[in-house]
């Protein structure tokens, strides 16, 4: 979450009386994040978040984000639901923005992570993917398979720019993923594909919810898997830390049972999960000016995690 878009108090004021929210007592811009622009709304029935959809969100993906949370939280997992106004609409427009406000999420995301947290991501990734099962609406993931090489083409020229011969580093594990990535046979649905800690929230030691679905598709269900390994298991000195891959792993099949060829795959899926990462913050790093309000994420820290998975062919040779 950020704030690239300021609204005046005025404007907010105006935008907030066509709901049933009562009146403004305050609206904060919230810092973090790097896709839209999030304000802390406050009014005398309590506090929501209000969402102004900048330009890297597809306006014509919107009804299949806001559609999602609703159905995903009607099946009982925690996470915002957007708020229609007394017209029954949600999703509006604010200063020539897409705008939505959704309900408030309890909670902090853990800024150290423990043992215990990928075990609650595991349950809470699964019911995740079990909850999506029946949403009416689809969407393809563009930042899959298909969609890395224009990324890699995007970037090549300069690649090396980061670290010399990056570039070639790239383009054989590219050609390695393309030619090997399971495209039938594994259980697909919806799933988050943005499952970083930022993204899950802790109350009292307890999962309290998921947040920011707007990279949510249709993709492998163990994909998903495959980018929380990447996300949550990795210590700042870049050792992978098999407890809490095996705890995340095991909160994950004790809702949702991995099959073996989902179990066969992983070891492939995280070297892709960790390509997609790399190569999205390589664009991000080359093309980001000076000043910019999104904060640049090193590209190679995602290629540490490559590097990993490629030395890796079974489970076990993670000590799982």
């Amino acid at each position: 979450m950020a704030v690239y878009t300021e609204i005046s108090d005025e404007d907010v004021r105006t935008f907030v009386a066509q709901y049933d929210l009562g009146d403004v007592i305050s609206c904060k811009g919230i810092a973090e994040g790097v896709e839209n622009s999030n304000f802390l709304l406050v009014t005398d029935r309590g506090p929501f978040i209000l969402t102004l959809y900048e330009k890297r969100v597809n306006p014509a993906d919107l009804p299949f984000f806001l559609g999602l949370m609703d159905h995903l939280a009607a099946r009982g997992l925690s996470c915002p639901q957007p708020v229609a106004g007394r017209d029954g609409v949600a999703l509006r427009e604010l200063c020539d923005r897409p705008a939505v406000i959704v309900t408030f999420l309890a909670g902090m995301w853990p800024r150290r992570i423990q043992p215990e947290h990928c075990a609650q991501l595991g349950e809470g990734m699964a019911r995740l993917h079990l909850a999506g099962d029946g949403f009416g609406l689809s969407r393809r993931n563009a930042l899959s398979v298909d969609g890395w090489r224009p990324l890699f083409e995007a970037s090549r020229a300069r690649a090396d720019e980061v670290k010399p011969g990056l570039a070639d580093i790239l383009a054989t594990e590219l050609d390695l993923l393309e030619a090997s990535w399971p495209r039938d046979g594994l259980p697909a649905g919806i799933i988050h594909a943005d499952l970083f800690p930022d993204n899950v929230f802790f109350k009292d030691r307890a999962l309290s919810g998921l947040i920011d679905f707007y990279f949510a598709c249709n993709d492998l269900l163990a994909y998903d898997v495959a980018i929380c390994l990447n996300a949550w298991c990795f210590e700042a000195d870049g050792a992978f830390n098999v407890t809490k891959a095996r705890l995340l792993l095991d909160g994950y099949t004790r809702v949702r049972p991995l099959s073996a060829a989902e179990r066969d795959a992983l070891p492939l899926l995280a070297r892709g999960s960790a390509m997609r990462f790399l190569l999205t913050r390589l664009y991000d790093w080359l093309n980001t000016p000076a000043g910019a309000l999104v904060k640049r994420k090193d590209p190679l820290e995602y290629l540490h995690k490559l590097r990993f998975h490629q030395q890796i062919r079974t489970l076990n040779d993670y000590g799982l």
